[in-house]
């Protein structure tokens, strides 16, 4: 069985800490996918308020928003992620598969000398 794992980054270097993982990430590439912050949340199974939040949260985290929200209505609203958003997301997913596969080597190198 291989073992899974989860990570996040976090910037510490800040005044109030930056925490950017996979969750914050699922949510950004569901709104994208759907166009919607309603959408996005109910695909992720959390409510519209969790969804919100989060995208405030990493909005206020980053220099130029990762999310860009229209006000619902006739014309209904919409959600789409920015240029800073699109890569965020990237860059994140980039990480990940940097990560994965140290891990995996690793791993590989741990289980030669286990039993």
């Amino acid at each position: 069985m291989r073992p899974t794992f989860r990570f996040h980054i976090r910037d510490r270097a800040h005044e109030s800490e930056i925490a950017i993982g996979p969750g914050k990430i699922a949510l950004l590439e569901a709104i994208e996918a759907t166009g919607s912050i309603t959408a996005a949340a109910r695909q992720l199974g959390m409510s519209y308020r969790r969804a919100w939040l989060l995208v405030d949260e990493t909005n206020r985290s980053l220099v130029h928003a990762a999310v860009t929200a229209a006000a619902g209505g006739k014309k209904g609203g919409g959600a789409q992620l920015t240029p800073t958003g699109i890569e965020l997301c990237r860059r994140y997913r980039a990480i990940e598969r940097q990560v994965d596969a140290a891990v995996t080597r690793e791993l590989r190198s741990l289980l030669r000398i286990t039993r």
